[in-house]
C-alpha cells in the first residue's frame, strides 16, 4: 500500500471510535456528523482488512486486530503531535502552569507532601490540582487532561506510560490493650475485628460486600490462599482514618508499612507484622503517551521521581 494514498486524518477517527466504541459519540467528540463519521469508519475497514467494530448484545465491540492497532495508534498521533509542537524551554521558577494528578489516598500521606515541598522551593507559582481515582476516567489521561496517576493499578492501558516509584509491604496496626497483642499469631488475629482499608484504580467506587472476600484485595486474596478469612467490620477508603479506628481495643488494620510508620510515636498503638505472607505491592506512576515528550510535564516526572527515591533509600 502507498502511503500516500492514505487519509492520515483517519487515525484520528479510528483513535477515537476505539476509545468510545460508538460512533455517534465519537463525531460529538470530534465535531462531525454521524454520516461522516460512519463513512470514516467504512474506509477504516477497508483501508485495514478488518472490521475493527462490530455489533454485539453490549454495544460496539473491538476486534482483536482493533485491539492490536489501537496502542500503535496512540504512539503515532502522540509522535505527531510532538512533532508539530515547538520545543519550548521550561522554566519551572516562572511558571504558573496547572498539573493535575490523580492520587490514591495512600500516596497523599506518603508522597505528595514531599513534592509540594519540593514545589515551593522550585516552582511556587505552579499550581497542583490532585483528584481521586472516582474524578478520573482512562480516557480523561489517555487525552492529557489529567497529567498523571500516582496509584497502585491492577491493570491499565498497554499504551500508557509507566514507573515504579517504590514497593512497599503491609503491617498490622493495633491498640496496645487490644486482648490479642502479646500473642500476636494467626488465630489471634482471625479472632479480632478488621478494619479494611483501599481505593485503586479508576471510576466510582461502590459499596462493599463482607460476604466476597476474594474482591477485597491482597490482604484478603492472601488469606484465602491459606484457606482463611477474616471478619470486617469496617470499610473505609481513606488511610488516615485505621490509625484513629485502630484506637478501639477491638480492631486490627492492617495497611501498609508507609502508612503504619506514621503511627510509630502514638504511645497507645502498636505496629506488628501480619502472622501470614502478603506480596509486597508497587506504587506507580503513570501518564498518556500525549504527554510523554512535553518538557513541564518531563520536570514534574523526573521530580516525582527523585522524592520517591529519596522517600525509598530512607527506609533501608
Amino acid at each position: 500500500m502507498n502511503i500516500s494514498s492514505v487519509d492520515l486524518n483517519l487515525l484520528k477517527y479510528l483513535d477515537v471510535l476505539l476509545r468510545e466504541q460508538s460512533v455517534t459519540r465519537a463525531a460529538e467528540q470530534l465535531g462531525i456528523t454521524q454520516p461522516a463519521m460512519s463513512n470514516g469508519l467504512k474506509r477504516l475497514r477497508q483501508l485495514f482488512g478488518d472490521p475493527l467494530l462490530i455489533r454485539t448484545s453490549e454495544g460496539m465491540t473491538a476486534t482483536e486486530r482493533a485491539q492490536e492497532l489501537r496502542p500503535l495508534v496512540r504512539q503515532v498521533l502522540a509522535q505527531t503531535e510532538l512533532m508539530l509542537t515547538p520545543d519550548e524551554v521550561f522554566r519551572p521558577e516562572a511558571s504558573r502552569r496547572v498539573f493535575r494528578i490523580m492520587t490514591s489516598d495512600y500516596a497523599e500521606a506518603t508522597l505528595v507532601p514531599r513534592i509540594v515541598r519540593r514545589l515551593r522551593r522550585e516552582a511556587p507559582q505552579v499550581v497542583l490540582d490532585f483528584l481521586t481515582p472516582s474524578d478520573v476516567s482512562y480516557a480523561d489521561m489517555e487525552q492529557g487532561r489529567v497529567d498523571m496517576a500516582i496509584n497502585r493499578f491492577n491493570e491499565i492501558p498497554g499504551s500508557f506510560h509507566q514507573v515504579t516509584l517504590w514497593r512497599d509491604a503491609f503491617s498490622c496496626l493495633l491498640n496496645r490493650d487490644n486482648p490479642i497483642a502479646d500473642g500476636f499469631d494467626l488465630d489471634a488475629y482471625l479472632s479480632a475485628q478488621h478494619i479494611w482499608v483501599s481505593k485503586t484504580g479508576f471510576g466510582v467506587g461502590f459499596g462493599m460486600n463482607p460476604d466476597k472476600l476474594g474482591g477485597l484485595g491482597w490482604i484478603d486474596q492472601a488469606l484465602m490462599r491459606i484457606g482463611k478469612a477474616r471478619r470486617i467490620s469496617i470499610f473505609t477508603r481513606h488511610y488516615q482514618m485505621p490509625a484513629l479506628l485502630a484506637m478501639n481495643n477491638d480492631l486490627v488494620a492492617t495497611l501498609p508499612q508507609r502508612i503504619a510508620r506514621m503511627q510509630a510515636r502514638n504511645p497507645d498503638l502498636l505496629i506488628k507484622e501480619p502472622p501470614f505472607e502478603i506480596p509486597a505491592f508497587e506504587l506507580k506512576m503513570a501518564w498518556s503517551p500525549m504527554l510523554h515528550h512535553n518538557t513541564a510535564h518531563r520536570w514534574l516526572r523526573r521530580l516525582i521521581q527523585e522524592e520517591a527515591e529519596e522517600i525509598a533509600m530512607a527506609d533501608k
